[in-house]
């Protein structure tokens, strides 16, 4: 089958097109899908580096990719509720940038959500809800959400404002309009933020989540009164130093019936057009190079996917 593939590793060098990679086989519990589209996420090329094995350990050779929609192509024993030829979206376990993938959590896909679309919800969908969980934000509190334009960030906004919940978001001026389109208020990155931040919840913040990175967590920690405690409703998925400021990395699935009820409802949601993921651009498999070079770049505005 078609895939892409590395070896060790590296830059995006590494990535090999080949054709040559044999079909997976569904095991006890799990479905195999032909893939329509994948959802290419930093984390992607944050493993190809090697840069994230104390939560994604790699065996290579590896195959890329977290997130896919496709169609059931096969069904290991013992799955039930699904049959040969559904359309789903969900995680793999063996690599999403392949024309085929072994799957343990789906969700069926709605018949007026595109391929695109829906491949760009199970990463983004999943992670905001954990990390909103985790903090403990709830209807009437205000949270301020660092990288709030980018996908998983965009999300977030959305799944929040939707439960009642203030959000400020900090995004690149060209971002703002975007973000009151959402339902944010948002402020401006760099030097100052704590201070933006403060001018535009006057009342406080009552949870950070960090979607960007880039040494935010000092400036959470001061926003939310510099107390240990309030370090408990701070959480990060971009700063892996986060465990030196006393701050959650939050990096990995969580129960799997709650995964795929999460899913389901955000795949719904997308149909109805209540929750929305920006389209950046999409690329053919053997491009994934070209496209995982783009998103590192850190000039993309939405999401980016592969299509086989």
């Amino acid at each position: 089958m078609e895939a892409i593939v590395y070896e060790e590793f590296g830059g995006p060098e590494v990535l090999r097109h080949t054709t040559g990679v044999a079909v997976p086989e569904p095991g006890p519990g799990e479905v195999r899908v032909r893939v329509a589209a994948v959802g290419l996420n930093p984390v992607d090329w944050k493993r190809r580096y090697g840069w994230v094995e104390e939560y994604y350990p790699t065996t290579f050779p590896a195959v890329p990719g977290l997130e896919f929609a496709g169609t059931v192509d096969g069904l290991g024993e013992g799955v039930t509720g699904l049959a040969v030829g559904d359309e789903v979206l969900g995680w793999t376990k063996t690599g999403a940038y392949a024309e085929y993938a072994i799957a343990g959590i789906v969700a069926p896909k709605p018949a007026g959500l595109s391929w695109e679309a829906a491949a760009s919800l199970p990463v983004a969908g999943e992670t905001a809800q954990r990390v909103l969980d985790l903090i403990g934000v709830r209807q009437g509190e205000t949270m301020f959400l660092h990288g709030a334009a980018g996908v998983v960030g965009s999300v977030g906004v959305q799944l929040a404002v939707a439960a009642g919940i203030t959000v400020v978001g900090s995004a690149s001026e060209s971002n703002h309009a975007y973000l009151r389109e959402l339902g944010a208020i948002p402020v401006a990155y760099g030097e100052g933020l704590a201070d933006r931040v403060r001018a535009a919840a006057p009342d406080g913040v009552d949870a950070v989540f960090d979607a960007a990175g880039h040494g935010v967590l000092p400036v959470a920690i001061e926003l939310l009164g510099g107390a240990e405690a309030a370090k408990e409703r701070i959480a990060t998925i971009a700063d892996v130093d986060a465990e030196k400021h006393g701050i959650v990395f939050s990096g990995n699935l969580g129960d799997p019936d709650a995964v795929r009820a999460g899913l389901t409802a955000h795949a719904r949601a997308a149909a109805d057009g209540t929750l929305t993921v920006r389209p950046a651009d999409t690329f053919p498999l053997k491009e994934a190079a070209r496209a995982q070079e783009l998103s590192e770049s850190g000039h993309v505005r939405g999401k980016l996917i592969l299509v086989p």
